[in-house]
């Protein structure tokens, strides 16, 4: 490694996170989770507090059977209670029978809480501290000490604050994290309080912020370059509240901006899919807007921003979005100029020139369309298809005669059903007239659709409705409105998402489960294609070869 100064990232998602409102992780989410925090370089990640809950006791058990290569798991716990010696006090004894290489011990560092919470004389609140870490430390090999509150103390009472984190680290504690346990500091703050805690102990000093004022990734960098050497947070910044500082934009900015080693660049380029790994098992929505590994992070809507980065990608854009595992997307929509038409074409494989008509004529058909209600930045299936149309004049494969939907609700206090008929025409010109049922007109009417097709169509069967979402566009209208339906369907291999606009809901429906199907149909003839010229090119050869000896060529 160079000789950049290397900062320690201490993970609490598994912690800290699950205090997130909506955010539960099993036992075996959990186990999960840790091993990919190690598998990307988390030099921490604390599992919990043993004594807690029996899920976190439960994960310090399982977690000995992982192998986790250098990344170490820590505990989580308080100092001892008041009156009670550390020998007696189950919640070290919990801690003691986690058996963790790393202890992380929590302790109040604000005179306010520690005379009206816990309700004991300040010096007392020290010798809870002194006593704590020596204990443990005798134990353990690392005994972190979590100094909560630090920034309100040291605003409030300077020398108080400055004497608990001195018991803390003359009684041998490895390091101490300084905490912004509200979330209310400023940087400036922040810098110049690490700053004097860095110059009152000799042991190391680290950072835990939370992000009640929208300042804790600002906040965790100020304290990094006042001297702190651990930075503790989340991935995607969960928590409780607003949440910790996420570990993801701290990561980014450190390596990527300041020049500071925290994991291997080969690890870095795994961040979004670590992002988006967290995300899916915490059933939490991937925030699009998120710094870095978001969806929209790199994503180009006005003509004039893409046509720039397309000749410079660093115009518009801080880093390179592959080295964090994101990649540059332009969207579609009546902002949009050539330059964004161009480039979506160029993405699919398709090659054009920007000064033709067509290309023209697409512009003015997605501004006419987008105008109507229509939106393609989540539903590029459909927007694919209908360049496709326009640009090479491809048809669907299926001709719709007609549908009809029923509605039918017999007993006040029962559910109501829904039936759907439909008639197509297949691609051999035959019609194919089925009915189906279900829970509500769309359940039904993509049942039914599916069965017409199947017949001539088998593939469809793997297609999967992942998401299902309707917008009112305007309540002027009243219940009369127009929605516009956003449906994201995959297989095995891919996700698309195609979109459907109207006043009538079924019909809006009916347009995306028609775009969704299409696109399956379109994508896989795709492959095939790609699949037979790939095989008929690498037959050359032999073919040539073998003309060759017939003839009498070969080697002199």
């Amino acid at each position: 490694m160079s000789s950049a100064r290397t900062v320690q990232l201490y993970d609490t998602t598994l912690r800290d996170g699950c205090q997130g409102e909506d955010v539960a992780f099993t036992l075996e989410d959990k186990l999960r989770i840790a091993e990919r925090l190690a598998a990307f370089g988390m030099h921490y990640v604390e599992g919990g507090w043993p004594g807690s809950n029996p899920r976190d006791a439960a994960f310090f058990t399982a977690v000995r059977a992982l192998r986790l290569g250098r990344t170490r798991i820590a505990a989580f716990g308080s100092t001892r209670r008041p009156g009670v010696t550390c020998g007696a006090d189950r919640n070290l004894r919990m801690l003691l029978e986690a058996e963790t290489p790393v202890v992380t011990i929590v302790g109040r560092t604000w005179d306010l809480p520690v005379t009206r919470d816990l309700r004991i004389p300040l010096e007392e609140n020290i010798e809870l501290i002194a006593d704590t870490i020596a204990y443990l430390r005798s134990r353990v090999d690392e005994v972190i000490f979590d100094a909560e509150h630090f920034f309100d103390g040291w605003r409030a009472a300077p020398e108080y604050a400055l004497a608990c984190i001195r018991a803390a680290a003359q009684a041998g504690a490895t390091l101490v994290c300084l905490c912004d346990t509200r979330g209310g500091s400023v940087p400036d703050h922040v810098g110049a309080a690490t700053a004097a805690a860095a110059a009152a102990i000799t042991a190391p000093v680290g950072i835990h912020c939370h992000n009640d004022a929208d300042l804790a990734v600002a906040n965790s960098l100020a304290a990094v370059a006042a001297g702190a050497a651990q930075v503790q947070g989340t991935i995607n910044g969960i928590g409780e509240r607003c949440g910790n500082a996420d570990l993801c934009s701290i990561v980014a900015n450190l390596q990527l901006k300041l020049g500071y080693e925290c994991v291997a660049p080969q690890a870095l380029a795994e961040l979004q899919t670590l992002a988006h790994f967290i995300d899916e098992l915490a059933n939490r929505e991937p925030a699009k807007n998120q710094p870095y590994v978001g969806q929209s992070a790199f994503a180009h809507k006005g003509g004039l921003h893409v046509a720039a980065v397309q000749r410079e990608r660093e115009i518009y854009e801080h880093v390179d979005p592959a080295l964090v595992g994101n990649r540059q997307r332009v969207l579609l929509s009546d902002l949009s100029g050539r330059s964004n038409l161009v480039y979506k074409a160029r993405e699919f494989g398709i090659d054009v020139d920007g000064k033709d008509p067509e290309v023209r004529a697409l512009l003015d058909e997605l501004k006419d369309l987008e105008s109507r209600g229509y939106q393609f930045e989540g539903a590029e299936a459909s927007f694919e298809l209908l360049m496709q149309r326009a640009l090479h004049g491809y048809t669907r494969r299926f001709r719709l005669i007609g549908f009809r939907v029923i509605d039918e609700k017999r007993v006040e206090r029962e559910p109501s059903m829904s039936e759907a008929t439909i008639m197509l025409e297949g691609p051999d010109g035959a019609t194919e007239h089925t009915a189906a049922s279900g829970k509500g007109p769309v359940e039904a009417l993509d049942r039914a659709l599916r069965k017409a097709l199947i017949k001539f169509f088998p593939e469809i069967d793997e297609v999967t409705l992942l998401d299902f979402k309707v917008r009112v566009l305007g309540s002027d209208g009243g219940t009369g409105a127009v929605v516009r339906v956003l449906i994201e369907s995959g297989d095995a291999h891919d996700r698309w998402g195609t979109v459907g606009v109207s006043s009538n809901l079924v019909e809006a429906s009916w347009q995306a489960l028609v775009d969704s199907l299409d696109y399956k149909l379109y994508k896989d003839g795709r492959a095939r294609a790609a699949a037979a010229r790939k095989a008929s090119s690498a037959a050359a050869p032999e073919h040539d070869a073998a003309t060759s000896a017939a003839r009498g060529g070969g080697e002199s």
